[in-house]
């Protein structure tokens, strides 16, 4: 009997993700590639190149069971069903470190905070989904005024002796606040601290709205951003937990679990 695969597609505004698992629940491949302007031809791309790395595993179409997720997620059409990303990075933290009961989910154009029940079920929510800052393209934004590439830009803040505020709430503001802070010969990885401060500040807030509870985690790509991490451990007063995989496809992996509990 041919062994079963199961898909979780995560169309973001910035990446697609794709996560494959067999049957008995293993990750067997997982990939990440640049968002195209069409969602469809993103989502199709991912599963293409995830399943190319699955031996006898020839196309999306040989999927037993797919689900859909993100911003996209309803123009992947071809999906047996499309979950929201709220419900699908609940359940990929859950998958892999059910001990974790609060989410901060950082993606290219909005913020959200989960708080999970025992099951890995969504409790609470809040979003921030009106502003830019505080977002994925937020910080490319700020990458550009530092001429850096983005993980150059992440670590920068780590160097910093002191945090130099940045107080504009509006991320048009915030970045004409910056570009004068660089002007004055202020210390750029100073700056960069208070840039990190302020995202965790706005973190912060969405996080009291649910009730935090330990222990904490961030998914999406910022969840690389160590500098971030550092100033959000500091302003929540709490340890933000590494999770086992790479946080950037959590989302596709909770889709990916919705798949195979949908199509066993």
């Amino acid at each position: 009997m041919a062994k079963k695969y199961f898909g979780g597609c995560d169309v973001g505004s910035t990446t697609g993700k794709a996560v494959i698992l067999d049957e008995n629940g293993a990750m067997v491949a997982s990939i990440i590639v640049p968002s195209e302007i069409d969602p469809e031809v993103t989502s199709v791309q991912a599963l293409e190149k995830a399943c190319a790395l699955v031996p006898g595993l020839a196309s999306y179409k040989d999927l037993s069971y797919l689900v859909g997720t993100g911003y996209g997620r309803n123009e992947v059409v071809f999906a047996n069903e499309n979950i929201s990303e709220i419900s699908c990075h609940a359940m990929g933290t859950f998958s892999v470190a059910p001990s974790i009961k609060t989410i901060v989910d950082i993606g290219g154009q909005d913020v959200k905070t989960i708080s999970l029940d025992g099951e890995g079920a969504v409790l609470e929510f809040a979003m921030n989904d009106k502003c830019a800052a505080g977002t994925g393209r937020f910080f490319e934004a700020m990458s550009r005024i530092f001429r850096m590439e983005l993980d150059e830009f992440s670590a920068l803040s780590l160097k910093a002796k002191k945090v130099i505020p940045v107080t504009a709430q509006c991320s048009v503001f915030a970045e004409s606040e910056v570009i004068s802070l660089l002007a004055k010969r202020n210390p750029p990885e100073d700056i960069a601290a208070g840039i990190q401060q302020a995202v965790s500040k706005r973190c912060f807030s969405l996080l009291k709205r649910i009730g935090m509870r330990p222990q904490v985690t961030v998914t999406g790509g910022c969840a690389k951003n160590q500098g971030l991490i550092k100033a959000l451990t500091k302003i929540i007063d709490m340890e933000v937990a590494p999770l086992p995989v790479d946080p950037q496809i959590i989302g596709a992996l909770g889709a990916a679990v919705f798949a195979r509990r949908k199509g066993a």
